[in-house]
């Protein structure tokens, strides 16, 4: 049994409407002195009293288990006054109802068996959401578990048991671990696996964002492609070389793609010590960077060798793009775009292919996504390959010890497995209302 506990559900902002809620056992009794609760799932209006307060507020009761958190809740919609929705939530505290931790009403509802923890995360990662593709990814995986996820239990349980029993049982009873035969029937679970891990690592960038960098030499057409990627004019665009003088930076969704922004100082040898202190500051953006797009004008036979010295020690996530299509040009050591025409198919194919596999955005819907989910399913990938390893003749008890390591992966992953450590960490990013 938990104790009650209470929080706004909505903003402490001015508004027409705050939404203070309370979960625990035996709230009918304990928020009696205050109103009577209504029936169940019924929305009545009631005057609350307390210290001087007058409030009228629309009240809904959900008995448990038949609720969000599996226990009694009951949501107060009342004027959405700040200073009224803190003296509210004093007066529940002074009636036994104490203040959530953040995440506490979702890890009730965890706890009380109402939803999975990738049901959580789903949760907590569509309400951070900051572009389309995001909320979509979000609402993807809400809901039921992934169907690979039963698929992958109802393959693996009989094998884990032949396993078990073969430890167990195999010298009195004669049960033998047939490698061969689990070998050809967990052949395409292994692949299913492969296949998930792959959607899983491009759905991970779809939630963290990319950060990108633009560099090149000055009028290279940076600041250009930062405003149509941003989809609005944030950086100055002039034919004055050195217009930009310190890192600009905007968070943007461009072909499906949630990306950080970083226009850049244009890399050259200057003795303006406003456009130096620019320069300098590249390197720290550089080093933070997912990818740099090395802009390099198509009409340049080659890319600044300056500009590529100072780039060699991120040689590993470098893209050379070749700008200004539209002049023509021979270059072909890179994608050819035209910033100015908005020509930038070339540049999404890039980066799809370089961050999603060439996956399309919608085509990741419900992958695994966090970084927790994600490292489980590579050790899950890794427990695979280890079982489909086993030469012939292998002692059971190793078989039998990787089932049971595979199996408690997708414990581990759904929640089942219920680690503090773990949960902390997941509950730790939600608002207090959830």
């Amino acid at each position: 049994m938990f104790d009650p506990i209470c929080a706004p559900a909505t903003p402490l902002l001015p508004s027409a409407v705050a939404i203070v809620r309370v979960s625990g056992p035996g709230l009918a009794a304990r928020l009696g002195p205050l109103t009577p609760l209504p029936a169940p799932r019924r929305a009545e209006l009631r005057v609350l009293a307390w210290d001087g307060y007058r409030e009228q507020a629309l009240v809904l009761f959900f008995p448990g288990p038949r609720s969000y958190t599996g226990e009694d809740l009951v949501e107060f919609q009342m004027h959405g006054n700040p200073l009224l929705v803190k003296r509210f939530l004093e007066q529940l505290g002074r009636m036994g109802v104490r203040l959530a931790e953040p995440g506490e009403f979702t890890r009730r509802a965890l706890l009380n068996g109402k939803q999975s923890l990738l049901e959580a995360e789903a949760l907590r990662d569509l309400v951070n959401a900051a572009t389309d593709t995001q909320v979509r990814q979000a609402q993807a995986r809400a809901g039921a578990l992934p169907a690979w996820v039963d698929q992958a239990r109802t393959t693996l349980a009989p094998w884990l048991a032949r396993a078990e029993a073969s430890v167990d049982y195999g010298e009195e009873e004669g049960i033998v671990l047939d490698l061969g035969a689990m070998r050809r029937e967990l052949t395409p679970l292994k692949q299913l696996f492969h296949v998930e891990q792959g959607r899983a690592s491009a759905a991970g960038w779809l939630l963290d964002g990319i950060r990108v960098a633009l560099v090149g030499r000055p009028n290279a057409g940076k600041s250009t492609l930062f405003n149509q990627l941003a989809g609005a004019d944030r950086a100055i665009v002039t034919e004055l070389p050195g217009t930009t003088r310190d890192v600009l930076e905007v968070r943007a969704q461009w072909a499906g793609l949630p990306l950080f922004l970083f226009d850049t100082a244009g890399l050259r040898r200057s003795d303006d010590p406003v456009e130096r202190l620019g320069v300098a500051r590249v390197r720290g953006v550089l080093e933070q960077a997912d990818l740099i797009l090395h802009l390099v004008p198509l009409p340049d036979p080659q890319p600044d060798p300056d500009i590529l010295e100072r780039l060699a020690p991120f040689a590993g996530k470098v893209l050379t793009v070749r700008n200004q299509a539209d002049l023509g040009g021979d270059g072909t050591d890179g994608p050819r775009i035209s910033a100015r025409t908005g020509d930038l198919e070339p540049l999404a194919e890039a980066l799809r292919a370089r961050f999603l596999g060439g996956l399309a955005p919608d085509a990741c819907l419900g992958a695994l996504a966090t970084r927790r989910q994600r490292e489980l399913l590579d050790e899950l990938v890794v427990q695979m390959d280890l079982l489909l390893g086993l030469e012939p003749g292998a002692p059971p008890e190793l078989a039998a010890s990787i089932l049971q390591g595979a199996w408690g992966l997708l414990a581990r992953l759904t929640g089942e497995d219920r680690a503090e450590s773990a949960l902390d960490q997941v509950f730790a990013g939600f608002c207090l209302g959830k």
